[in-house]
């Protein structure tokens, strides 16, 4: 492939540190199967980043597994798309060292996920809670990504990976490609509400009832659709400052039914909350049963998923390796 032929670079990972869930699905990996065809996708397991807050080692193992075959159930394709988990490429922690040197105190401070995170984690704020916004940027840095798919909520980290980028080739030379924020086109679902608090966003921390999980039973689903925060109007309109619960409810039900706003509003009016209710847990359980079932068998051959994160991370490492030594080079590393 020539540079000119050569497809831009995307690169993006989630953190094995809870089950996938409906947000993870509609806001991410619905996302990035699309763009499997137009650009040379790296998908990261980010496992070094979960180890910010404490892991029970065996369940963090499993998880991972566990991620690596939902990736493929949700239409990720290994042969067209690179599935590796972050600590199995050891340039991503040189690298994360390296741009330590060059992100600035201020910058870290102001990181409004460790703001977040700090309140919630008060007997465990470590300096990787502080300084993993560099890691990530050498995550983005070291494939010379040039779009990150992310939410709002990230968007600040991108920022700042261009900012070090920006720095570092200030001082270097053109080494980093500057990455951009990608927002996906199609907004709607990408921000996925949480069932019991309609004001903030689904999490894998969610309490019980808020969030729905890929791999949840059916009646599980059901059960936490029918339980969802609406309002006492009963009249299914999307007004997301009115009807936060609703409009939520409605967003989700069209990702994954395909259906229009007005159609939605039409197929239920006069209907009352209930019927509309069953009818989006409905919905999600049929777009979750053919994911879930390829998700369960995949874990049983535990092989295949090896080989699969192996051969990836190879590849992976193949192309961090090569932004690594330019950077090693640059900086007056003697060469191994």
């Amino acid at each position: 492939m020539t540079e000119s032929t050569k497809k831009p670079v995307i690169f993006s990972g989630m953190q094995p540190s809870g089950a996938l869930t409906l947000g993870s699905f509609l806001g991410a990996l619905k996302n990035w199967v699309a763009l499997s065809e137009e650009y040379d996708c790296y998908y990261c397991i980010v496992d070094l980043h979960a180890i910010t807050t404490r892991q029970e080692p065996a369940d963090l193992r499993r998880r991972c597994l566990e991620q690596i075959a939902q990736y493929i159930a949700c239409g990720l394709d290994p042969a067209k798309n690179t599935l590796f988990i972050q600590s199995h490429v050891p340039a991503h922690s040189e690298l994360g060292w390296i741009l330590n040197c060059y992100t600035m105190f201020g910058e870290l401070s102001r990181m409004t996920q460790f703001k977040d995170k700090s309140a919630r984690n008060t007997d465990n704020i470590n300096a990787g809670l502080f300084t993993y916004p560099a890691l990530m940027a050498a995550d983005i840095l070291l494939y010379q990504a040039n779009l990150v798919p992310v939410g709002d909520d990230q968007r600040q980290h991108v920022e700042l990976a261009r900012d070090i980028a920006t720095r570092f080739n200030g001082v270097h030379g053109d080494v980093f490609t500057i990455p951009e924020a990608f927002i996906p086109k199609t907004t709607e679902g990408a921000r996925v509400m949480s069932l019991a608090d309609p004001t903030r966003k689904m999490s894998k921390s969610e309490p019980t009832g808020g969030c729905v999980y890929l791999m949840d039973k059916p009646e599980t689903i059901l059960k936490s659709f029918k339980r969802a925060v609406t309002d006492s109007d009963a009249e299914v309109r999307y007004d997301i400052k009115e009807k936060p619960g609703v409009s939520n409810l409605m967003s989700i039900y069209s990702s994954t039914t395909g259906k229009s706003f007005e159609t939605i509003e039409a197929e239920f009016a006069g209907q009352g909350y209930g019927a509309f209710k069953e009818a989006v847990g409905e919905s999600v359980i049929e777009r979750f049963r053919p994911i879930r079932e390829q998700a369960e068998a995949l874990l049983q051959d535990k092989t295949y998923l090896t080989q699969v994160y192996t051969e990836a991370a190879n590849h992976a490492a193949y192309t961090a390796n090569k932004t690594l030594r330019k950077v090693q080079k640059k900086l007056g590393f003697v060469a191994k």
